[in-house]
Protein backbone atom coordinates (compact mmCIF):
# COMPACT_ATOMS: atom_id res chain seq x y z
CA UNK A 1 0.00 0.00 0.00
CA UNK A 2 1.38 3.74 -0.68
CA UNK A 3 2.45 5.42 2.31
CA UNK A 4 0.90 8.37 3.73
CA UNK A 5 3.12 10.99 1.80
CA UNK A 6 2.97 9.23 -1.01
CA UNK A 7 -0.86 9.30 -0.89
CA UNK A 8 -1.03 13.00 -0.44
CA UNK A 9 1.31 13.83 -3.21
CA UNK A 10 -0.91 11.70 -5.22
CA UNK A 11 -3.80 13.50 -3.89
CA UNK A 12 -2.47 16.91 -4.45
CA UNK A 13 -1.03 16.23 -8.16
CA UNK A 14 -4.51 14.42 -8.72
CA UNK A 15 -6.62 17.45 -8.06
CA UNK A 16 -4.75 20.02 -9.72
CA UNK A 17 -5.46 17.90 -12.91
CA UNK A 18 -8.97 17.01 -12.04
CA UNK A 19 -10.46 20.71 -11.43
CA UNK A 20 -9.22 21.61 -14.80
CA UNK A 21 -11.75 20.68 -17.16
CA UNK A 22 -11.41 17.92 -19.82
CA UNK A 23 -13.52 15.66 -22.07
CA UNK A 24 -14.87 14.36 -19.29
CA UNK A 25 -15.98 17.41 -17.45
CA UNK A 26 -17.63 19.09 -20.89
CA UNK A 27 -19.02 15.67 -21.27
CA UNK A 28 -20.82 15.90 -17.83
CA UNK A 29 -21.76 19.62 -18.23
CA UNK A 30 -23.58 19.39 -21.67
CA UNK A 31 -25.82 16.61 -20.37
CA UNK A 32 -26.19 18.85 -16.74
CA UNK A 33 -27.17 21.69 -18.91
CA UNK A 34 -29.50 19.48 -20.94
CA UNK A 35 -31.46 17.37 -19.12
CA UNK A 36 -30.92 18.60 -15.30
CA UNK A 37 -28.49 18.36 -12.20
CA UNK A 38 -29.68 14.45 -11.80
CA UNK A 39 -29.04 13.29 -14.83
CA UNK A 40 -25.72 15.21 -14.47
CA UNK A 41 -24.84 13.41 -11.15
CA UNK A 42 -25.91 10.03 -12.73
CA UNK A 43 -23.31 10.81 -15.56
CA UNK A 44 -20.51 12.07 -13.76
CA UNK A 45 -20.74 8.17 -11.87
CA UNK A 46 -21.08 6.67 -14.92
CA UNK A 47 -17.94 8.72 -16.51
CA UNK A 48 -15.76 7.58 -13.33
CA UNK A 49 -17.11 3.85 -13.74
CA UNK A 50 -15.75 3.88 -17.13
CA UNK A 51 -12.62 5.14 -15.55
CA UNK A 52 -12.99 2.13 -13.40
CA UNK A 53 -12.48 -0.10 -16.16
CA UNK A 54 -9.07 2.18 -17.38
CA UNK A 55 -7.89 1.80 -13.81
CA UNK A 56 -8.44 -2.31 -13.58
CA UNK A 57 -7.21 -2.37 -16.78
CA UNK A 58 -3.68 -0.56 -16.04
CA UNK A 59 -3.35 -2.47 -12.59
CA UNK A 60 -3.66 -5.73 -14.60
CA UNK A 61 -1.28 -4.51 -17.59
CA UNK A 62 -4.32 -4.48 -20.18
CA UNK A 63 -3.71 -0.94 -21.03
CA UNK A 64 -0.10 -1.24 -21.63
CA UNK A 65 -0.98 -4.12 -24.27
CA UNK A 66 -3.85 -2.01 -26.24
CA UNK A 67 -1.56 0.77 -26.30
CA UNK A 68 1.39 -1.07 -28.08
CA UNK A 69 -1.05 -2.57 -30.77
CA UNK A 70 -1.98 -0.11 -33.27
CA UNK A 71 -5.20 -2.68 -33.90
CA UNK A 72 -6.73 -2.99 -30.94
CA UNK A 73 -5.84 1.15 -29.94
CA UNK A 74 -8.15 2.07 -33.18
CA UNK A 75 -10.61 -0.13 -32.39
CA UNK A 76 -11.24 1.43 -28.73
CA UNK A 77 -10.59 5.16 -30.73
CA UNK A 78 -13.37 4.72 -33.17
CA UNK A 79 -15.60 2.90 -31.18
CA UNK A 80 -15.39 5.44 -28.96
CA UNK A 81 -15.61 8.31 -31.47
CA UNK A 82 -18.58 6.83 -32.97
CA UNK A 83 -20.37 6.58 -30.00
CA UNK A 84 -20.02 10.35 -29.13
CA UNK A 85 -21.05 11.11 -32.73
CA UNK A 86 -24.07 9.06 -32.17
CA UNK A 87 -24.88 10.50 -28.87
CA UNK A 88 -24.27 14.14 -30.40
CA UNK A 89 -26.69 13.32 -33.55
CA UNK A 90 -29.02 12.07 -31.67
CA UNK A 91 -29.15 15.26 -29.33
CA UNK A 92 -29.59 17.67 -32.14
CA UNK A 93 -32.32 15.89 -33.48
CA UNK A 94 -34.39 15.61 -30.79
CA UNK A 95 -37.66 17.57 -30.28
CA UNK A 96 -37.12 21.12 -29.09
CA UNK A 97 -38.57 21.08 -25.11
CA UNK A 98 -41.77 22.84 -24.76
CA UNK A 99 -41.22 26.25 -22.94
CA UNK A 100 -44.32 25.20 -20.58
CA UNK A 101 -43.11 21.47 -19.55
CA UNK A 102 -40.92 21.51 -16.61
CA UNK A 103 -38.59 18.43 -17.95
CA UNK A 104 -37.35 17.13 -21.85
CA UNK A 105 -40.26 15.12 -22.44
CA UNK A 106 -37.95 12.30 -23.76
CA UNK A 107 -35.48 12.72 -21.29
CA UNK A 108 -33.28 9.05 -21.40
CA UNK A 109 -34.14 6.88 -17.94
CA UNK A 110 -31.15 7.24 -15.64
CA UNK A 111 -30.03 3.91 -16.15
CA UNK A 112 -29.29 4.57 -20.07
CA UNK A 113 -27.75 7.88 -18.92
CA UNK A 114 -25.32 6.05 -16.88
CA UNK A 115 -24.74 3.60 -19.26
CA UNK A 116 -23.64 6.18 -21.65
CA UNK A 117 -21.42 7.80 -19.29
CA UNK A 118 -20.01 4.64 -18.39
CA UNK A 119 -19.19 3.69 -22.76
CA UNK A 120 -17.93 6.98 -23.03
CA UNK A 121 -15.25 6.93 -20.69
CA UNK A 122 -14.04 3.21 -21.15
CA UNK A 123 -13.80 3.47 -24.60
CA UNK A 124 -11.53 6.88 -24.48
CA UNK A 125 -8.45 5.71 -25.25
CA UNK A 126 -6.24 8.58 -23.66
CA UNK A 127 -8.47 8.25 -20.81
CA UNK A 128 -6.26 4.33 -20.95
CA UNK A 129 -2.90 6.38 -21.56
CA UNK A 130 -3.50 8.78 -18.73
CA UNK A 131 -3.85 6.09 -15.80
CA UNK A 132 -0.71 4.43 -17.45
CA UNK A 133 1.54 7.39 -17.59
CA UNK A 134 -0.05 8.96 -14.18
CA UNK A 135 0.06 6.19 -11.92
CA UNK A 136 3.05 4.25 -11.94
CA UNK A 137 4.77 7.96 -10.94
CA UNK A 138 3.34 7.19 -7.23
CA UNK A 139 4.27 3.64 -7.16
CA UNK A 140 7.36 2.36 -5.18
CA UNK A 141 8.63 -1.42 -5.36
CA UNK A 142 9.65 -1.07 -1.66
CA UNK A 143 5.84 -0.06 -0.30
CA UNK A 144 4.07 -3.48 -1.46
CA UNK A 145 2.95 -5.22 -4.60
CA UNK A 146 2.60 -2.65 -6.96
CA UNK A 147 -0.74 -4.25 -8.47
CA UNK A 148 -2.33 -3.45 -4.92
CA UNK A 149 -0.68 0.38 -5.30
CA UNK A 150 -2.07 1.16 -8.55
CA UNK A 151 -5.15 -0.09 -7.79
CA UNK A 152 -5.45 2.20 -4.41
CA UNK A 153 -4.14 5.13 -6.46
CA UNK A 154 -6.05 4.46 -9.49
CA UNK A 155 -9.42 4.40 -6.88
CA UNK A 156 -8.18 7.61 -4.74
CA UNK A 157 -7.97 9.32 -7.98
CA UNK A 158 -11.86 8.32 -9.07
CA UNK A 159 -13.08 9.64 -5.26
CA UNK A 160 -11.70 12.77 -5.88
CA UNK A 161 -12.74 12.72 -9.64
CA UNK A 162 -16.23 12.12 -8.38
CA UNK A 163 -16.82 14.73 -5.88
CA UNK A 164 -15.07 17.30 -8.74
CA UNK A 165 -17.44 16.22 -11.65
CA UNK A 166 -20.24 15.86 -9.22
CA UNK A 167 -19.78 19.64 -8.11
CA UNK A 168 -19.81 20.93 -12.08
CA UNK A 169 -22.77 18.15 -12.27
CA UNK A 170 -24.76 20.48 -9.66
CA UNK A 171 -23.73 23.86 -10.62
CA UNK A 172 -24.23 23.41 -14.85
CA UNK A 173 -27.74 21.81 -14.14
CA UNK A 174 -28.77 24.27 -11.29
CA UNK A 175 -27.68 27.08 -14.33
CA UNK A 176 -29.85 25.13 -17.09
CA UNK A 177 -33.01 24.83 -14.70
CA UNK A 178 -32.82 28.66 -14.13
CA UNK A 179 -33.26 29.19 -17.69
CA UNK A 180 -35.68 25.97 -17.90
CA UNK A 181 -39.01 28.24 -19.19
CA UNK A 182 -36.95 29.84 -21.52
CA UNK A 183 -37.76 28.10 -25.07
CA UNK A 184 -34.89 30.07 -26.70
CA UNK A 185 -32.33 28.42 -23.56
CA UNK A 186 -34.01 25.30 -23.94
CA UNK A 187 -33.09 25.26 -28.35
CA UNK A 188 -29.65 26.77 -27.57
CA UNK A 189 -28.79 24.45 -24.91
CA UNK A 190 -29.41 21.25 -26.68
CA UNK A 191 -27.07 22.67 -29.60
CA UNK A 192 -24.74 23.07 -27.55
CA UNK A 193 -24.74 19.67 -26.20
CA UNK A 194 -24.84 17.83 -29.21
CA UNK A 195 -22.12 20.07 -30.48
CA UNK A 196 -19.78 19.21 -27.57
CA UNK A 197 -20.53 15.69 -27.79
CA UNK A 198 -20.02 15.78 -31.41
CA UNK A 199 -16.38 17.49 -31.02
CA UNK A 200 -15.44 15.03 -28.32
CA UNK A 201 -16.37 12.19 -30.57
CA UNK A 202 -14.10 14.04 -32.94
CA UNK A 203 -11.13 14.79 -30.91
CA UNK A 204 -11.13 11.59 -29.83
CA UNK A 205 -10.98 10.19 -33.28
CA UNK A 206 -7.78 12.51 -33.80
CA UNK A 207 -5.84 10.84 -31.18
CA UNK A 208 -2.75 9.38 -32.64
CA UNK A 209 -1.50 6.17 -31.57
CA UNK A 210 1.36 6.47 -29.60
CA UNK A 211 0.47 10.17 -28.01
Amino acid sequence: MPDLPTLLAFSVAALALIVIPGPSVLYIVARSLHQGRRAGLVSALGVQTGGLVHVLAATLGVSALVLSSALLFSVLKWAGAAYLIVLGLRTLRAPTPDALTVTVPDAPPLTRIYRQGAVVNALNPKTALFFLAFLPQFVHPGHGPVWAQTLTLGLVFLGLATLSDGAYALLAGSLGRRWQGNRVFARRQQQVSGGVYLVLGVGTALIPHGS
